[in-house]
């Protein structure tokens, strides 16, 4: 990148889960990271939103450092750069901000050092940072993102026919991921693991077949994660009932949690989260759409950088 250039990179944040698809599928959902990138001669962060303001504002920056392990695992080194960032995605509540943000790194410094990475070879670094594909994927990729990450490969499938909508309930409070782990089992019966597999694979053709009531069903039906973390989040029997009084054919817990997703048919979204405001006015809660875009990368020129 010359000087006097501008590199924009946006990343779309995502849901993980959604029940039953624990660790392996990811939703891509119109809330953005972005970063607008220029040359300096030092490492330069500079926060626009209030949420990004706690961060540090140098190298050590969880981006640029994502960013220099992937220039460096390809023999390059990251040039110096100043970084505009703003964010739409609420951290630490379950909308993947920290996939958002790996993903973020990876674009930094494929485009900055030229490394003219695919979109596999971007999925498998993401993947293997997060430490699974689904948010990553899904940020990556945009639509729905069912993937798998093995000990020497990494894929995923990616949805984008794709039609309804989603209101997500998100409270005030944090819950780390690492301590919303601490609740799930240590291992599943064998019975149980085949149950719970079984429950996913329908929740996946379900949604692919525009089978909503019955894809609602499977989120209800999770056996994974959902059932042990309902502790942590005391509102969310009662928001599940709500929802789908109010027409919602689907809630699930997004990610670890503690935002709330309610899938609605297309159309409903608004009338949805308007009569859940008035129900529990304690949540803040958004009408969101899925974004099938992805990760982008736009050069100050206004033309789209190449991605493969």
């Amino acid at each position: 990148m010359m000087e006097g250039e501008m590199l924009t990179i946006e990343v779309p944040a995502s849901s993980a889960n959604l029940g039953p698809g624990f660790d392996s599928i990811g939703l891509a959902l119109n809330l953005y990271l972005k970063l607008e990138i220029t040359h300096s001669e030092t490492w330069t962060v500079v926060p626009l939103t209030s949420n990004l303001t706690d961060f540090p504002t140098d190298e050590s920056h969880f981006i640029f450092q994502i960013a220099m392990k992937t220039a460096k695992a390809y023999g390059k080194v990251l040039p110096t750069c100043t970084m505009e960032i703003s964010s739409e995605i609420p951290l630490a509540r379950g909308l993947g901000s920290s996939a958002a943000a790996i993903v973020a790194g990876i674009e930094l410094a494929d485009a900055l050092c030229e490394l003219k990475l695919s979109k596999q070879d971007k999925f498998g670094l993401a993947s293997a940072y997060e430490g699974h594909p689904d948010n990553a994927g899904a940020s990556l990729y945009g639509g729905l993102v069912i993937g798998v990450m093995m000990e020497n490969y990494t894929d995923a499938v990616v949805l984008h026919d794709l039609d309804f909508e989603v209101v997500a309930a998100i409270p005030q409070e944090e819950l780390l991921t690492k301590e919303s782990r601490k609740v799930l089992p240590s291992h599943l019966k064998f019975h149980e693991a085949v149950k719970a597999g079984a429950v996913g694979n329908v929740l996946v053709a379900a949604l692919a077949n525009g089978q909503f009531e019955l894809a609602g069903k499977m989120m209800q039906s999770d056996l994974y994660h959902q059932p042990y973390r309902k502790e942590l989040i005391p509102y969310l029997a009662d928001l599940e009932e709500k929802a789908k009084k109010y027409g919602a054919f689907g809630v699930a817990l997004s990610g670890a949690g503690p935002s709330v997703l309610c899938f609605t048919r297309s159309g409903y979204s608004a009338d949805l989260m308007r009569k859940l405001k008035e129900d529990m006015p304690l949540l803040d809660f958004k009408s969101l759409r899925v974004d099938h875009g992805g990760s982008t990368v736009v050069m100050s020129n206004g033309n789209k950088k190449a991605m493969s």
